[in-house]
């Protein structure tokens, strides 16, 4: 059945304002030719967005003659602002943006352990509205939370989970009722994967598995596009893997004796030690991440070091490859970061010889930034598709990656 007249204008609008924002400024000529439509089409579009208040002449085009089909348009990106969260156990990081990804402003606060859970979202909270006050007037629409744990895939709200600071549930809780905006959260490992398919190293990849290395270890399954949470919203928590090389198994409230025994940062740090590799103590910054670009710059007993880290890391891919055959998996956070396309092509190697499936390995693009860069990405697509209007064709975040918190 053939579109409606305004079904027609809603489709157009939202594809020239994809285009605008991933290619823009524009000229009205570029639209026609990108776009497919009619030069009137076009035309009508264009005034019907400016009147919109979503686009505005930015300038003129110098390779063209003067006139209507000269004007640059552009997104009015400071109509609405967005922001992104990044929530650790001991920390939040706050990024706010103008509706085309622009950084306005960002803060970082730490949470000590010793934080009441109140005080801890009093502050966070706190943080968000300062930043977003700096950042400047126009109204905060979307605010986009990556933080560690199970999301329910029927609610979109944070799960209580043992181990995790009791404030994380509570500050989605609060921002939602100070903050006049779209609250949206998301396991922290899924926005690195959103953030590495749309803006890193798994661009050319709709199918993928990535494996957050930080502190702890997780990991985000990406197949044919769109992120696959599980039934509990569990998928990916594979620190919880029995694998061989440590004492005893993981229970259903503990991993220690899973995969994160041999990845997270302290049994790394420990193995950094036994090769002569110092790590220092404390700091936001895993110590293994610092330990891995030590033993690629040569000190200590470096090569077996960084031997035996390959061979913990491709147990995990092994595990992962054997089920999902991913074709691809990606070594992210601060330590996959620091390992880089060295640390992934040990992996590689390693993982070649324990499994049939061909699986390529590469080092994340975005380090510790993913989370944040995924956050804002989700922010920005709740924004859009509020103010910009629904039913366009565009490859944005898909939606499953957040609920509403």
């Amino acid at each position: 059945m053939p579109a409606s007249p305004s079904t027609a204008r809603a489709i157009n609008d939202r594809l020239a304002l994809r285009l605008l924002q991933q290619d823009g400024p524009l000229t009205a000529t570029q639209l026609k030719t990108l776009t497919g439509l009619s030069r009137p089409t076009v035309a009508d579009l264009v005034e019907r967005l400016q009147g919109a208040g979503l686009v505005r002449v930015v300038g003129e085009s110098g390779a063209e003659r003067r006139g209507p089909n000269a004007r640059l348009y552009g997104i009015v990106a400071d109509r609405a602002h967005l922001a992104a969260l990044d929530v650790r156990t001991d920390s939040v990081a706050v990024v706010v943006a103008d509706l085309l990804g622009a950084t306005l402003a960002e803060a970082t606060l730490p949470i000590g352990s010793e934080t009441a859970a109140d005080d801890a979202v009093e502050q966070a909270v706190g943080l968000v509205e300062r930043t977003a006050r700096r950042a400047g007037t126009a109204p905060l629409h979307s605010v986009g939370i990556g933080a560690p744990g199970l999301i329910d895939p029927v609610t979109g709200e944070l799960r209580d989970t043992t181990g995790l600071p009791a404030w994380h549930r509570t500050l989605v809780r609060a921002l939602q009722q100070r903050l006049p905006a779209t609250v949206l959260v998301e396991n922290e490992t899924n926005l690195a994967a959103v953030a590495e398919h749309r803006v890193g190293a798994a661009r050319d990849h709709d199918t993928f598995v990535l494996l957050w290395l930080g502190h702890g270890v997780g990991a985000a399954v990406m197949l044919d596009g769109k992120l696959r949470r599980g039934a509990s919203g569990g998928a990916g928590e594979i620190g919880f893997l029995p694998v061989p090389g440590t004492i005893g198994t993981p229970s259903a409230v503990n991993c220690d004796g899973g995969f994160h025994s041999l990845v997270g940062s302290v049994p790394l740090c420990e193995l950094a030690a036994a090769h002569g590799i110092a790590t220092p103590a404390g700091g936001r910054e895993p110590g293994a991440a610092v330990a891995v670009r030590s033993a690629l710059a040569g000190t200590g007993d470096s090569e077996a070091f960084l031997d035996t880290l390959a061979d913990r890391l491709a147990l995990g891919a092994a595990a992962v490859a054997s089920v999902l055959d991913p074709g691809c998996v990606l070594l992210s956070g601060e330590v996959g970061h620091a390992g880089g396309d060295a640390l992934a092509a040990r992996v590689e190697e390693r993982l070649a010889m324990m499994s049939p499936l061909r699986t390529e390995v590469r080092a994340g693009l975005l380090g510790g930034t993913a989370v944040l860069r995924g956050a804002l990405l989700a922010a920005r697509e709740a924004a859009q598709d509020a103010l910009f209007g629904a039913g366009s064709p565009g490859r944005g975040v898909p939606s499953s990656i957040a609920g509403r918190a």
